[in-house]
């Protein structure tokens, strides 16, 4: 039995924190997790940067309502589900993912939670588990699955080169040039194809 694990942010929609970046000229907050590996430290600069400019959960949510899924992922996503089962696996928030899940359909999302003040303020963050993308495969493997995975960034890694079948989309050059071993696709069709060829 094989299942389907894709990244959201950068694959499915745009990054939120690069929308949320330009809109608020706040240009710090376009680090994400192709800049930064460790996620931890990521999330903790976000928090301190909009702490320092009084910015909170509504803030994000409404240029979050702007965000369109990229130019035929919901088609993609629709396919893919017609074949086998797919989760999305997700280090964003609840709280952002929602909109964006109605968007597609309402997919399987598997993501974390914010930790958010009476006022608003993001206070911190509480993550489903340790690793959690890798978790989360070895954690299907562990139940009779056979998992194959797409992403774009560092975080994305364990599980592209734990699965059966990986692929990078839409990556960066500086990831796709340290793992020459993964293929990576730019287009739907093409990731699309390369999923149906190990399913």
């Amino acid at each position: 039995m094989n299942i389907v694990c894709l990244d959201m942010e950068g694959v499915l929609v745009p990054e939120i924190w690069i929308a949320f970046a330009e809109e608020t000229g706040i240009p710090e907050l376009k680090r994400t997790t192709r800049d930064e590996p460790d996620y931890d430290k990521l999330m903790k600069f976000r928090i301190g940067i909009l702490k320092e400019h009084g910015l909170g959960l509504k803030e994000i949510q409404d240029v979050i309502a702007k965000i369109d899924p990229m130019p035929g992922a919901k088609e993609f996503l629709d396919e893919l589900r017609s074949l086998t089962q797919v989760i999305i696996l997700s280090d964003t928030f609840e709280q952002f993912a929602m909109p964006l899940m109605k968007k597609l359909g309402y997919p399987t999302l598997f993501c974390n939670t914010l930790e958010v003040a009476e006022n608003g303020e993001i206070t911190g963050f509480k993550m489903r588990c340790e690793k959690s993308k890798l978790t989360t495969v070895k954690a299907l493997q562990s139940i009779g699955f056979e998992t194959i995975a797409s992403g774009d960034s560092h975080n994305d890694l364990g599980m592209i080169l734990n699965s059966k079948a990986g692929f990078l989309f839409k990556s960066t050059d500086a990831i796709k040039a340290e793992y020459p071993e993964l293929p990576a696709y730019e287009e739907y069709d093409e990731l699309l194809a390369a999923i149906k060829n190990v399913l």
